[in-house]
């Protein structure tokens, strides 16, 4: 479904992605861990067009793009396929959270507001929002703002979604009730790919996980192999920390 290959990445002299490679098949739930600096956001805006990546090809839906010469008129084909949660949430807050839902549609992608609108409640009732379609976000906690982002993105229909950290800026209860959805959403078979910093999601809910490190992918596995059996000493030294566990 998705393939990217030696995505390179700099920010003046400093090299943030060093030649990253990465396999999403359908209804894949990919987790990218690693320490802060590890490039995991970078590799994540890059393929969804957020930054310029400056070489790397991505072969998506059977087409191949050189990321380095890719046309504003091939990423606006694939964005319209995808989908991107940020951490911030990235609302407006002069809008209700229905608005914020089918701003894009209308906008964006032509769809007339009645029908929008009926795609937005949808959207806000698979994420638990359907009595408060018409807050606005000062009016809404940090888990429900992120709940309305999500719901946005789904609103798109999107084949990809990709989150960067949505549970970052959330205390520990509205992180559940925002987990929750994205747990859901893999059941349905949704395809996502997640940078995160949950380790019990990680393990339990998604399939695949990619480790990475200075600009590089460290190890990729699946995800049960991953947790029970790391390969990379320093795969194995991140889980020590982060779980307290030694591995063989």
């Amino acid at each position: 479904m998705l393939e990217v290959k030696n995505i390179k990445k700099k920010f003046g002299s400093q090299e943030v992605l060093k030649g990253v490679d990465l396999t999403v098949n359908k209804g894949d739930v990919v987790a990218i861990l690693g320490p802060s600096g590890s490039g995991k956001t970078t590799l994540l805006r890059c393929m969804n067009f957020l930054e310029s990546a400056d070489s790397g090809i991505m072969t998506f839906d059977g087409e191949i793009y050189d990321l380095g010469r890719i046309s504003k008129k091939d990423m606006g084909k694939i964005r319209r396929k995808t989908a991107f949660v940020f951490q911030s949430y990235n609302l407006f807050r002069n809008k209700t959270a229905l608005q914020n839902v089918t701003e894009g549609l209308i906008v964006a992608r032509k769809i007339p507001k009645a029908q929008a609108e009926e795609t937005g409640k949808r959207a806000l009732d698979k994420v638990g929002m359907s009595d408060r379609y018409d807050y606005y976000p000062s009016q809404l906690s940090g888990g429900q703002q992120q709940r309305v982002a999500i719901a946005r993105a789904l609103a798109a229909d999107p084949e990809i979604i990709y989150f960067d950290e949505p549970t970052s800026a959330l205390d520990p209860e509205l992180t559940g009730e925002v987990l929750a959805v994205m747990r859901q959403l893999a059941r349905e078979g949704r395809t996502m790919l997640v940078v995160t910093h949950e380790m019990n999601f990680a393990e339990n809910v998604s399939s695949k996980v990619i480790f990475m490190e200075n600009g590089m992918v460290v190890e990729a596995a699946e995800s049960r192999e991953f947790f029970k059996a790391p390969k990379e000493e320093r795969t194995k030294a991140f889980l020590k920390i982060i779980r307290g566990e030694d591995y063989e």
